[in-house]
C-alpha cells in the first residue's frame, strides 16, 4: 500500500570505534517489563565536558556498556526498549499459543506464533510454497500475457513488481480516499545505489547480483539461467532507478501529486489495461488517480515494451522469490538475511526465532497483539498524564506562534487554527481492528503470511468511496516510536514508546519533559516543518503562508541546514541536511516547546538539585539520553542515503548548541562547541 506514515525518532546513531561484541545471552520471555530510569547516572561520561560534547557527556557511559548485539544493525535506548517489549510479547504469545481457553484474539496471535516457531515443518517444505507462484510466472510466454499478469501478481503477492498501487488520502482534499500509483520495483534501498560510481557502490552491485543468482538457484533455476536473470534484473532496476525521484524531491508533496484520468494514465503507460488492472485489485470503475511519479511510469512503459519477455520473466521471478524468502526454509531465509542484513547493514547473526515470530505477529496482527500488550502495560493514569503533557506543549506552541516577530498576523491566525484542531492519539486506538475474517492456522506459517497480506490489501482497497477513518493508526501499540501525519493532522504516541526509560512515572518532571515532552514537541513541530507546513488545518495541501512569511521560514530553516551539513555520518559522508531538515527542525522545536511547558508545569514549585544536577540540567540530560546509541558503519552508510533523521550525536549536540537555555544551565561560554553562533531558531 502507498499510505505513508511520517515517523520520527527512528534509531540513527554515532558509530563507535571497534566495539567488542560479546556472545549473545540466551533470552527468556518476560513476565513483566524491566525498569530503567529516564535519567540514568551510569550512562554518563563525566570525563566529557558538556559544553564541548553534550551527547558524549550524557551517553558515553551508555555506549560503553551497551555493545551492539550480534543480531542488530545498531543498538540504542529505543532499540533496547523495543527488544524488551518484544521479550514481554514473547511471554504473552507463548501463553496464548498453549492456553486451553482462548478468546478469538488469543487464538489468532497464539496460532500465528506457534506456526512461525515450527521451523522443522517450515524447513521440510523447502521452496515448495513458492513453486506455484514461480510456475505462474514461468507460464508467461508472450508480452501481453506478462503485462496482464502484473495485475494478478500485485493482487496476490507482496513482491514489488515494477510499481506500487494502493489507496491514499487525497492531498488536496484529505476527506477523500483515492487510488494512487507510486514508484517501486527496486531490490536495493534507494535509486542512488544503482547510480553511484564509487568503489563501495560498484562492489555492492556485484554482491547484489550474486545474491540474485544464489536465490534463484535455490528457487530451482540452473546456474546459467540464474546468471541471465540476475543481469536482466539489475538492468531493469537501473532503468527504473534513473527515472525515480530522489528522496529529497519526494519530501516535496507537490512533486508527488499528479491527478490523472485513466485515459491520461493510459497515454503514458498504454501497455496496461488500467480498468482491468484496478478491477483485479478490487476497485472497479476507477476514473481518476494520483500518479506520484509520471516519469517513473513512463520508464515502466519503456521496460515492459522493449525488454525481452525472458528478461521480464527473470525480473518477476526474482521479485516474487525475494519477497517470499524470509518466510521459507532456512537456506532461502538465510540467503535473504546474508545480503539485506549482513552485506547491506553489517548484522553478523540472524535474530533468534522467537524474535522473528513476535515481529511477524506484530506486523500482521498488530492491533490484536496490541490489545494483549496494552492491558498489561499501559495504565489509565499514564495515559492521562501524557495527555496533559501534550496539551501543555500545545499551549507552549500557541504562545510561541503568537510571539513570533517574523510571522504576519494573517499567517499566525491560520497557524493557530491548525494547531487548535490537531488530534492527539495516545496509547492505542479507540476501536480495535477486526480480524474476524482473517484465517490463522497453527500449522500453516506461509499460508498465514499470505492470507494476512491479502487481508490487509483488501482492507486498504475497501477504503475507496468511504469517509477517511480519522481514528486509524499507522503504528501498532507496542511500537517504540511516534509520528505526525500531515493529512490526518494528528500526532500519535503508541503505548510502547511511553514506557521507562522514555517515560518514567518514578522520576520527577524534569527528565520526563526533557525526554517524552521533547518527543511530543517533536511530533507537534512536524505540523510546521518544511513538509508539514504545506498542509492546512484540514490536512489539505494548500499554500496558506504569505510569500514573506514563507521566505522567513526558509531563511531560518536554511540556518539549520547549513549547521547540520557540517556533521559527519560515517567516514567522510556528511549529513544530507536537505533530507534531514524536517527532523532537525522538529528536534530543536520539540525540545524548546518541552522546556517551556516544563517551566510552566513547575512554576511556583521549589525545585531542588539531585545527583549533582540542577533541575534545568536534569531536563537536558533527560532529553539527551533518549538518543544514546551505537551503530555499525554499514548501516550508517545506508542511512546516510535513506534516513531523514540525523545521527544521534547530531540530534543532541545540534539542538543544545542552539539553545541559550542549555548554555545557561551548564555555564557554557562563547566559543565552545555547544554555543552555536548565530543561534538557529524557527519557533
Amino acid at each position: 500500500m502507498l499510505s505513508k506514515v511520517p515517523v520520527a525518532l527512528a534509531a540513527t546513531a554515532l558509530l563507535l570505534a571497534a566495539i567488542q561484541v560479546p556472545a549473545q545471552e540466551a533470552a527468556q520471555p518476560l513476565q513483566s517489563m524491566p525498569y530503567s530510569p529516564s535519567l540514568d547516572l551510569s550512562s554518563l561520561d563525566r570525563g566529557a565536558d558538556p559544553c564541548v560534547d553534550f551527547y558524549k557527556f550524557s551517553c558515553g557511559g551508555w555506549e560503553k556498556k551497551n555493545p551492539i548485539p550480534p543480531d542488530q544493525s545498531g543498538w540504542s535506548v529505543y532499540a533496547k526498549l523495543g527488544n524488551e517489549n518484544e521479550q514481554f510479547l514473547w511471554g504473552i504469545l507463548e501463553a496464548d499459543a498453549k492456553a486451553a481457553n482462548r478468546d478469538a484474539v488469543q487464538q489468532k496471535v497464539g496460532d500465528y506464533f506457534a506456526a512461525c516457531m515450527n521451523t522443522s515443518a517450515i524447513d521440510a517444505l523447502g521452496v515448495k510454497p513458492a513453486l506455484s507462484g514461480l510456475a505462474r510466472i514461468d507460464a508467461l510466454k508472450t508480452r501481453p500475457e506478462l503485462v496482464r499478469a502484473i495485475s494478478s501478481l500485485h493482487h496476490d503477492y507482496a513482491g514489488s513488481f515494477l510499481f506500487e498501487s494502493g489507496t491514499d488520502q487525497d492531498a488536496i482534499d484529505s476527506s477523500l480516499e483515492i487510488v494512487a500509483l507510486g514508484a517501486g520495483g527496486l531490490g536495493l534501498p534507494d535509486r542512488d545505489y544503482y547510480l553511484k560510481t564509487d568503489d563501495k557502490s560498484v562492489k555492492l552491485r556485484e554482491q547484489y547480483l550474486a545474491y540474485i543468482q544464489k536465490l534463484l538457484t535455490l528457487g530451482g533455476e540452473s546456474a546459467n539461467q540464474a546468471k541471465l536473470d540476475a543481469d536482466a534484473t539489475l538492468h531493469i532496476e537501473t532503468a527504473l532507478a534513473k527515472a525515480s525521484l530522489t528522496r529529497v524531491d519526494r519530501r516535496d508533496p507537490h512533486k508527488t501529486y499528479h491527478m490523472m484520468t485513466i485515459s491520461e494514465l493510459s497515454k503514458i503507460a498504454p501497455a496496461f489495461d488500467w480498468p482491468s488492472y484496478f478491477e483485479m485489485q478490487g476497485a472497479p470503475g476507477v476514473a481518476k488517480l494520483n500518479v506520484a511519479q509520471p516519469e517513473f511510469m513512463k520508464a515502466v512503459q519503456t521496460e515492459v515494451s522493449t525488454e525481452s519477455v525472458e528478461a521480464l520473466r527473470g525480473y518477476l521471478r526474482f521479485h516474487f522469490l525475494t519477497a517470499a524468502a524470509p518466510y521459507l526454509a532456512r537456506p532461502l531465509e538465510q540467503t535473504d538475511f546474508d545480503f539485506y542484513s549482513t552485506t547491506l547493514r553489517g548484522v553478523p547473526a540472524m535474530p533468534p526465532r522467537w524474535k522473528t515470530c513476535t515481529r511477524g505477529v506484530d506486523r500482521d496482527l498488530g492491533e490484536a497483539l496490541g490489545q494483549e500488550f496494552v492491558k498489561r502495560t499501559f495504565s489509565a493514569d499514564t495515559k492521562a498524564k501524557t495527555q496533559l503533557m501534550t496539551e501543555q506543549i500545545e499551549a507552549a506552541m500557541k504562545q510561541e506562534i503568537e510571539n513570533l516577530d517574523w510571522m504576519s498576523p494573517a499567517t499566525k491566525q491560520k497557524a493557530l487554527r491548525k494547531l487548535h484542531v490537531i488530534r492527539n492519539k495516545i496509547g492505542y486506538p479507540n476501536q480495535w481492528r477486526d480480524y474476524t475474517t482473517l484465517e490463522i492456522k497453527s500449522d500453516d506459517y506461509i499460508g498465514n503470511v499470505e492470507r494476512s497480506y491479502r487481508f490487509e490489501d483488501a482492507r486498504q482497497w475497501h477504503k475507496l468511496g468511504k469517509p477517511v477513518d480519522l481514528n486509524e493508526w499507522g503504528m501498532t501499540p507496542p511500537t517504540v516510536n511516534a509520528y505526525f501525519n500531515p493529512q490526518m493532522n494528528d500526532i500519535n504516541f503508541p503505548a510502547g514508546v511511553l514506557q521507562p526509560p522514555l517515560y518514567d512515572t518514578k522520576l520527577d518532571d524534569a527528565p520526563n519533559y526533557g525526554n517524552t515532552g521533547a518527543t511530543i514537541g517533536h511530533e507537534l513541530t512536524h505540523a510546521f516543518d518544511d513538509e508539514g507546513r504545506q498542509f492546512d488545518d484540514k490536512g489539505n495541501l494548500r499554500d496558506w503562508w504569505t510569500p514573506a512569511d514563507a521566505k522567513g521560514f526558509e531563511d531560518r530553516i536554511n540556518c539549520i541546514r547549513g549547521q547540520y551539513a557540517e556533521y559527519i555520518v560515517v567516514d567522510d559522508i556528511h549529513i544530507n541536511s536537505k533530507l534531514t531538515s524536517g527532523e532537525d527542525v522538529a528536534d530543536l522545536g520539540g525540545t524548546l516547546l518541552a522546556y517551556i511547558a516544563w517551566k510552566k508545569q513547575t512554576a511556583g514549585q521549589q525545585l531542588v538539585s539531585a545527583d549533582g544536577f540542577t533541575p534545568d540540567q536534569r531536563f537536558f540530560v533527560g532529553m539527551a539520553q533518549w538518543a544514546c546509541e551505537n551503530e555499525r558503519p554499514e548501516v550508517l552508510r545506508v542511512r546516510a542515503i535513506t534516513d531523514p533523521h540525523s545521527p544521534g550525536y547530531a540530534r543532541i549536540n545540534g539542538v543544545v548548541s542552539n539553545m541559550p537555555e542549555f548554555q545557561k544551565a551548564f555555564s557554557c561560554k562563547a566559543g565552545q562547541p555547544m554555543v552555536h553562533a548565530p543561534t538557529c531558531r524557527v519557533w
